[in-house]
């Protein structure tokens, strides 16, 4: 999606929407600096876009360099400068590919005010009943992309993060972590992980940095037009509004908490539902 005008024509007026983001409010998002991961595709991509049209700077990673230029592209199509936006690809899998990827972030900038967990692979395609019938090495690839790499890049740059004296990151799951759908287990358990990576994360960290701004939550996706789901005639950009207004919540926001792209505020195992209205934290 995205690669031609015509699918971009109800974002092509985001000057007059804000993509849904109150006014009062996107300016905020200026001058900041943010990393997303995904950032050649769907979801990431959509809110790569919107953080630079708001003046932020984005470094954006992915496996594929040509996706990463497509995004870039997309920002000059709807007439985003991409002076501020830096591609940093890499496989996020691989330990090494992280830290080479964090050390460039730090050089690029002083500090990091947020980071968007957005990379993640489907369940593999053709397979009806893929518990009993998916082969362990894709299993491990799945969690590997989905669980395990969130996590050890948010560590791996939290540091830098907290310079920020406002660290803001979002893990984008989704409805899939509460679900039990059969067929598609495996993607499922690795959206749950993610649900728990998430809570237990904002938890440990708010624990050990006492009086720090922190807030890190997940924000579950729908069924919007990406390449796990072609069919969609939802547009990706549906997650930007509360994308942005997690990301630019003030001190006292929430952490540790559930949200959906519609903006219900959601619970998971023992964390209920974030009990104030975002707008007015």
């Amino acid at each position: 999606m995205h690669s031609n005008l015509k699918s971009l024509e109800p974002i092509l007026e985001w000057k007059n929407h804000l993509f849904g983001f109150p006014v009062d409010r996107w300016g905020s998002i200026a001058g900041q600096s943010y990393w997303i991961t995904g950032a050649g595709t769907g979801y990431g991509r959509s809110m790569a876009v919107a953080l630079a049209a708001a003046g932020a700077q984005v470094f954006i990673t992915g496996r594929r360099i040509d996706k990463l230029r497509e995004t870039m592209n997309e920002m000059r199509t709807l007439g985003i400068p991409t002076d501020k936006c830096h591609p940093i690809p890499g496989d996020i899998t691989d330990s090494s590919q992280v830290a080479e990827a964090c050390r460039e972030v730090e050089q690029l900038c002083p500090s990091l005010d947020g980071l968007i967990n957005s990379a993640a692979l489907p369940n593999r395609p053709g397979t009806k009943s893929p518990l009993q019938e998916d082969p362990p090495e894709y299993w491990t690839r799945l969690l590997a992309t989905n669980v395990t790499a969130p996590w050890l890049l948010t560590r791996s740059i939290f540091g830098h993060l907290l310079k920020s004296g406002r660290p803001r990151i979002l893990f984008i799951g989704s409805g899939a972590g509460w679900a039990d759908t059969p067929g598609v287990g495996p993607y499922n358990i690795s959206k749950a992980g993610l649900n728990s990576l998430s809570q237990s994360m904002a938890q440990e960290y708010a624990r050990d940095f006492p009086g720090e701004d922190i807030q890190i939550n997940m924000l579950a996706a729908g069924e919007a037009q990406t390449e796990m789901n072609k069919e969609s005639t939802t547009s990706p950009y549906a997650i930007v509004r509360m994308a942005l207004l997690l990301l630019s919540q003030d001190k006292g926001g929430p952490n540790g908490r559930f949200f959906s792209m519609e903006g219900d505020h959601l619970s998971f195992g023992v964390t209920n539902p974030f009990e104030k209205p975002l707008m007015e934290v």
